[in-house]
């Protein structure tokens, strides 16, 4: 058989070889360009957080989340826990601040708000549909997370009861959840829980603590413990289920509380342990997170002088404004009033005064 060969004329080869680097390096690039991609693509399923910018507003997107309301699977850094039990996903501006004080006198600690009507998908919640989301989560520690009920108690002496109750039945559902709730996070995960009616006003230490409300009741408003499965915490789960009296007000709350750490502490009057450690517990006394009574609730919507303001809050860590007091007048935090709520929202949450009190509706960006 014959071969044949063509012949090539000058300057075919170099063209030849031309075409062929042309071709090489656009293989090269076609094939950078697809590693690229896909490592951009995986470093994105790995953060957290992105953060872009829209409509003048900074957006931390909040990734990773378990869907259908799932409490992550990560093992969460201790930091300051915040529950909204019902539904709504909007916070109130006294929540809001709440959240953004916290995360503003403890800027090295995660602040979770853990909320379960929350999807769990920011771009869900835009504005100005929503104001209170969109505020919380450009604040660089905040975390807001759905609370998955069922997750949460798995594993748990709160298990069993949270599967059997009839929230339907029960007179306080919203708050005796929350009581459940908050005991359940601290179990699993330490750090300090607040109610989302406590304004912080100074640096938390993480400690094992409770606070004396008054010389009867030590309250679980707010709640330290610095690591997990601690003891105390779990004989509050079994007291809990055990005594459980879901009609009386604060028999899951503060009442348990208080008659567990009787049992722990061995001591007969409430008052008679405050400001004392007992067995690696701190009982605080009244005036660090109580400082005004809740049968005073009302001071906190009267105008106050600011000399007064700071002798009577000295040494507070927070202070709790007694919302559910609040619950049949529904007063208000009003610009201007010169009231001692709105002195604490200018000094503590000023992010949330000028967005949700100050000018709630003309607002469109959220400066820190």
């Amino acid at each position: 058989m014959q071969k044949t060969f063509t012949q090539m004329g000058p300057g075919a080869f170099d063209e030849t070889v031309q075409l062929h680097t042309m071709g090489s390096r656009y293989k090269w690039f076609l094939l950078m360009l697809a590693i690229t991609i896909c490592a951009v693509l995986y470093r994105l399923s790995k953060v957290d957080t992105y953060q872009s910018v829209g409509n003048d507003i900074l957006e931390i997107i909040q990734m990773r989340m378990e869907s259908e309301r799932n409490v992550p699977k990560r093992i969460m850094e201790p930091g300051i826990m915040f529950v909204e039990t019902s539904d709504k996903v909007e916070p109130t501006p006294l929540a809001a601040c709440s959240v953004e004080s916290a995360a503003r006198l403890n800027p090295d600690k995660r602040v979770y708000f853990f909320m379960k009507g929350f999807s769990g998908k920011l771009s869900q919640y835009p504005q100005p549909n929503y104001t209170g989301i969109p505020l919380l989560s450009a604040i660089s520690n905040v975390v807001l997370l759905p609370l998955n009920l069922t997750k949460l108690f798995e594993n748990t002496p709160l298990y069993e009861w949270h599967q059997k109750v009839n929230p339907d039945l029960e007179k306080y559902w919203l708050h005796v959840l929350a009581d459940g709730c908050r005991l359940a996070l601290l179990w699993k995960y330490s750090g300090v829980y607040l109610d989302t009616d406590i304004i912080s006003m100074k640096t938390l230490s993480f400690i094992n603590f409770t606070v004396l409300e008054d010389e009867n009741f030590f309250n679980n408003g707010a709640m330290g413990f610095n690591v997990k499965h601690h003891l105390f915490m779990l004989n509050c789960m079994k007291d809990f289920v055990a005594n459980y009296t879901g009609h009386i007000w604060g028999f899951q709350g503060p009442r348990l509380i208080t008659r567990v750490l009787k049992r722990w502490c061995k001591f007969d009057k409430a008052a008679d342990a405050a400001g004392k450690e007992c067995n690696g517990i701190s009982l605080l006394i009244p005036r660090s997170f109580y400082p005004i009574h809740y049968s005073n609730w009302g001071r906190y919507y009267d105008p106050w002088k600011k000399e007064n303001a700071e002798s009577v809050f000295s040494g507070s860590y927070g202070t709790h404004v007694w919302n559910y007091m609040n619950s049949e007048k529904k007063r208000k935090i009003i610009a201007g009033s010169g009231s001692l709520i709105e002195y604490l929202f200018q000094l503590y949450c000023p992010t949330t005064y000028r967005n949700l009190v100050q000018s709630p509706k003309s607002s469109k960006s959220f400066r820190a």
